[in-house]
């Protein structure tokens, strides 16, 4: 049985090919539009803590399509890059030091 994560793959190395959209996704492009659709996903909270979950939801769809796109791009698996994120953040952040609050760790 396929995982979720190689069918979203597939689904989107799908829809791209369908449309001939490779030859725009380089990874700078691909980076820059992940930018891009961060600002419209924070657009929806720009003035009030209260948002439209369907905006919300149709944004961060756009953001996690090019992020995956990118890894895909680069030939990284979005779940292990993921994954081992915590294991370098562990270093920077102990336990002991960094619960309950939110410096920066080189001021922990």
């Amino acid at each position: 049985m396929d995982s979720p994560q190689r069918h979203v793959r597939d689904e989107l190395r799908l829809f791209v090919a369908e449309r001939d959209w490779a030859q725009f996704h380089s990874p700078a492009n691909l980076a820059k539009s992940v930018s891009i659709e961060a600002a419209e996903l924070l657009e929806c909270f720009q003035w009030s803590d209260d948002y439209d979950i369907t905006e919300v939801r149709l944004e961060l769809a756009d953001v996690l399509t090019y992020a995956y796109l990118l890894a895909d791009r680069l030939g990284e698996s979005p779940e292990r890059l993921v994954l081992e994120k915590p294991a370098i953040t562990r270093e920077k952040y102990p336990t002991a030091t960094a619960r309950g609050r939110s410096d920066k760790y080189d001021r922990l």
